[in-house]
């Protein structure tokens, strides 16, 4: 019997330790195309995981992958996961990240030009109009060096949904901003503070509880979707009807360094993923847009009343006047803001 018990231990671990061979051996097997990518990047966005923005920057990452034939391969470094906010231009230009999507509002200081690329209050809200002036009016070739003095390589900007702005309280004329404390980075805290408003800087992840703590009366978005992926709606009700600005266009930026490393045509192919990456955020913000408002609808959000003509007037009148002042900024936004003013 022991003999027999024996036989049947031996058995059973030659059966286990087969077992393993076959695993160890697979996991070998795999480890070439774990690793065979010539490029490994990593890729910061300002969204967290399941959000749709960050969901659109995954199938980014994922058509780099997928279009180079796995020759480079992307990790994506969603909200929170190791850069805030604001860090994000600092750490591609840096070489911590390789390949990020910043909010230009968030970097005002560091990089003045961005704040005139995202979009100036007044500003034209006709997707047409907006890629005629990157792509013919020069616009493009004077933020190409601009972040190239950055260390960093522009590729093709993304076109997203106007900003608006979510309060706590009913804005029923611009009178109502006075002495509210708004989340508005950049210009549009230049805009709001002219209108009486006290704007703050915070980051996407903390506009929930401070709006819930009473640390900001209101917010604006990256666009109307991010305030429903926030539920911003939970603890702020009101959402003003004007925006502020008509749409926005934001940068994918790349490590120069990085950059540099990649053969030519691999360089085309990431230009390319850029460009499919526009049409996306685009083509997909327009259609989520009027899902996301319902939603926010169906948890109580209200739109505040029609402003009137005196209000409208003063509105845009407040937005065209910081366009001069953004001018002053630097040589970079001198530049965009005159090729601004020529049409």
């Amino acid at each position: 019997m022991f003999s027999t018990a024996i036989a049947t231990i031996q058995k059973r671990a030659k059966k286990v330790v087969t077992t393993y061979s076959l695993v160890f051996a697979a996991s070998l097997s795999m480890v070439p195309e774990a690793f065979s990518a010539e490029h490994n990047w990593r890729f910061v966005n300002l969204y967290s995981r399941g959000t749709a923005y960050g969901e659109v920057y995954k199938q980014f990452a994922d058509n780099i992958e997928t279009m180079s034939g796995g020759r480079i391969a992307v990790q994506v470094m969603y909200a929170g996961e190791g850069v805030g906010q604001t860090g994000v231009l600092g750490s591609v230009k840096s070489g911590l990240m390789t390949i990020g999507a910043p909010f230009q509002p968030m970097h005002a200081g560091e990089f003045p030009p961005g704040v005139v690329e995202v979009g100036l209050p007044g500003m034209t809200d006709d997707v047409g109009e907006l890629n005629t002036l990157f792509h013919e009016k020069g616009w493009g070739e004077i933020l190409t060096e601009a972040y190239g003095k950055q260390n960093l390589v522009w590729l093709e900007p993304y076109i997203q949904l106007p900003v608006y702005v979510l309060t706590k309280k009913e804005i029923k004329s611009i009178e109502d901003f006075k002495g509210l404390k708004i989340r508005a980075p950049g210009a549009y805290g230049k805009f709001l503070r002219k209108l009486g408003a006290s704007p703050t800087s915070l980051s996407w992840s903390e506009i929930y509880t401070s709006l819930a703590t009473g640390v900001i009366d209101g917010s604006i978005g990256s666009n109307i979707i991010d305030h429903r992926d926030g539920n911003h709606v939970e603890v702020a009700k009101y959402m003003y009807r004007l925006p502020i600005a008509g749409a926005q266009a934001l940068p994918i930026l790349v490590n120069k360094g990085a950059w540099n490393k990649l053969p030519k045509d691999l360089q085309a192919i990431v230009r390319s993923a850029s460009t499919q990456h526009a049409r996306e955020q685009m083509t997909k913000s327009r259609a989520w847009e009027s899902t996301a408002i319902a939603d926010m609808e169906a948890k109580g959000m209200k739109w505040s009343p029609e402003p009137s003509q005196a209000d409208k007037d003063t509105w845009n009148a407040t937005a065209n006047s910081l366009w001069a002042e953004y001018a002053k900024a630097d040589t970079y936004s001198s530049q965009l803001v005159a090729i601004l003013q020529k049409d």
